[in-house]
């Protein structure tokens, strides 16, 4: 599988700010690729500058093997792109629409095949303005598939949908990787790049700060598989003091870190020996978003506290 996106040592520089700094990530081919960040992390600066809309200061950046600033009319013809908060002409039906992107494009699909695709044919002759927020963001996959497209460049496509509008978006992405195409996604619904995702990137203040598959972030950068009980406190100071275990309070539960096979029988005969009462137990592993957001405020407390210092 070849590289449909290759960044190395990208950087852009605006007055007194760098919102890129040397940044390095490829994106395979028929792969979906969730680039994650904050506000003001650098996303956005990337994927214009991916999208050949904005001219990088330095690094070499290619997309299907082409410069995306100096040869952009090329790529545009190669790429779909929908934004975030996608919005059209309130009265064109999808049918419409998709012939008005043809002819922006010179291109001649089948409006009634782009619209299956997306499962938006029952719509096809309804006015944009009495399409829901799930159906209006599928009209905006299709149109991005009008010029069949081979990356595809999706913006916070699900951002204030229903969970039934968001997963049937999933179902297009996820279609639109089983077609061959790639996928570069940007979203702050963290569980949403940890279920579609391939690959992962992390950008904060410009930099990235975590990269590969949503597993391997995880496994690297997360807390170890934890049993978590529900009990009292004095159920945790127990378990350190007279027991030996390390043991942690959190939410009013208490959490013990499972490191090998036996820790958790070994906890729970502990437990049953202390004659605290306690009401059940589960096992908790972190997700993406936990990671992310333990990175994310570390970079950002250290950066405050750099700030601070004299």
């Amino acid at each position: 599988m070849g590289q449909a996106i290759e960044v190395h040592g990208l950087v852009k520089q605006y007055p007194g700010l760098t919102a890129v700094d040397h940044i390095d990530f490829q994106v395979a081919s028929g792969s979906v690729f969730a680039f994650l960040g904050p506000n003001g992390a650098g996303k956005t600066t990337t994927t214009e500058i991916l999208e050949g809309l904005r001219n990088r200061t330095e690094g070499d950046v290619r997309v299907l093997d082409l410069d995306p600033w100096k040869e952009g009319r090329r790529l545009h013809r190669k790429i779909g792109v929908i934004p975030q908060d996608f919005r059209f002409f309130e009265k064109i039906n999808p049918r419409e629409a998709i012939e008005y992107y043809a002819a922006l494009f010179g291109t001649d699909p089948d409006p009634m095949e782009l619209l299956g695709r997306v499962a938006l044919e029952d719509k096809a002759d309804s006015h944009y303005d009495t399409l829901s927020g799930g159906q209006k963001q599928k009209l905006g996959l299709a149109l991005a598939l009008t010029n069949n497209p081979e990356i595809c460049f999706l913006d916070e496509p699900t951002t204030g949908l229903d969970p039934h509008a968001r997963r049937a978006i999933w179902a297009v992405i996820r279609r639109l990787r089983s077609e061959g195409r790639t996928v570069f996604l940007t979203t702050h619904y963290l569980e949403e790049a940890e279920l579609l995702a391939d690959h992962t990137a992390i950008i904060n203040h410009g930099k990235i700060i975590a990269a590969g598959t949503p597993g391997e972030i995880i496994r690297r950068l997360g807390r170890p598989e934890r049993l978590v009980i529900e009990a009292p406190p004095s159920l945790g100071t127990y378990l350190q003091d007279q027991a030996g275990i390390p043991a942690e309070i959190h939410d009013g539960k208490v959490e013990v870190p499972l490191r090998a096979k036996g820790d958790a029988l070994r906890v729970l005969n502990a437990v049953a020996s202390s004659g605290i009462p306690w009401e059940g137990f589960t096992t908790a592993q972190d997700t993406l978003e936990d990671v992310f957001v333990r990175l994310v405020g570390q970079m950002d407390d250290g950066a405050l506290k750099s700030e601070a210092a004299p």
